[in-house]
């Protein structure tokens, strides 16, 4: 009997830990444990890119507790514009960076988020999530996730770049998500292979940060109570 795609393989992995009780924290770790008892080469490879990342400081320059969190102008999954400056006016927002809506990763962070959706709306906070993918993509991740808040695109990793946040993947890299099923050309619309590092920025309601989570390891992410506290802080 032929073996099982490696592709079927992580997403059956991928949904038993997205839908596993217990904290974000532990469903993320859930999936990288799993993934590395399929073989280690991936998360060699792995761990030597995010090295790599850290050595190049990729990601350390982005806006810090204290500095403005610079504006964007969006479109979300529908198609209509959305500015960090016209939401700030209802409230602090989250801002998180997703990879893509094929990342197992962001899927499971994305579903934690909208998890605590009536948490963060009871504190008079807002979300919104952004990736590199076409909206045909977010809108597929928006409705999986079951989530309200909106998923923008940043075509070509625009506001990504200006935050010292993309970085390209590497020839290695690219070909093994190639092989996990994880080709990220047709839902960006581009053969760049330009990736975020997934982040985390709480801007409070007069547009300056109060709180981030940036790290070259897209295993990890901002902790959800850690989201929610800072989210309190920033009103």
């Amino acid at each position: 009997m032929a073996a099982q795609p490696l592709s079927e393989l992580l997403e059956e992995k991928f949904v038993e830990c997205r839908d596993m009780d217990g904290s974000l924290g532990e469903r993320l770790q859930a999936f990288a444990d799993a993934v590395r008892e399929m073989g280690e080469v991936f998360q060699v490879s792995v761990d030597e890119l995010v090295a790599r990342l850290r050595e190049h400081k990729v990601g350390e320059h982005a806006p810090k507790a204290g500095d403005p969190m610079p504006n964007f102008v969006l479109p979300d999954e529908r198609g209509h514009l959305v500015s960090l400056g016209e939401m700030l006016k209802s409230g602090p927002v989250a801002v998180v960076f997703h990879r893509g809506h094929w990342c197992p990763y962001c899927r499971i962070n994305t579903k934690a988020l909208a998890e605590i959706q009536d948490q963060v709306v009871a504190l008079g906070g807002q979300i919104a999530a952004i990736m590199p993918d076409r909206q045909h993509y977010t809108s597929e991740l928006r409705e999986s996730s079951r989530a309200k808040f909106p998923i923008l695109t940043d075509f070509d990793n625009g506001y990504a770049m200006s935050l010292n946040l993309a970085f390209w993947v590497g020839a290695e890299m690219q070909q093994m998500m190639c092989e996990a099923g994880w080709d990220v050309a047709p839902s960006q619309g581009s053969d760049t292979w330009l990736l975020p590092i997934p982040a985390t920025f709480v801007v409070g309601t007069d547009g300056v940060v109060t709180s981030r989570f940036v790290d070259p390891d897209y295993r990890k992410r901002m902790a959800i109570e850690d989201l929610l506290s800072a989210l309190a802080r920033s009103r």
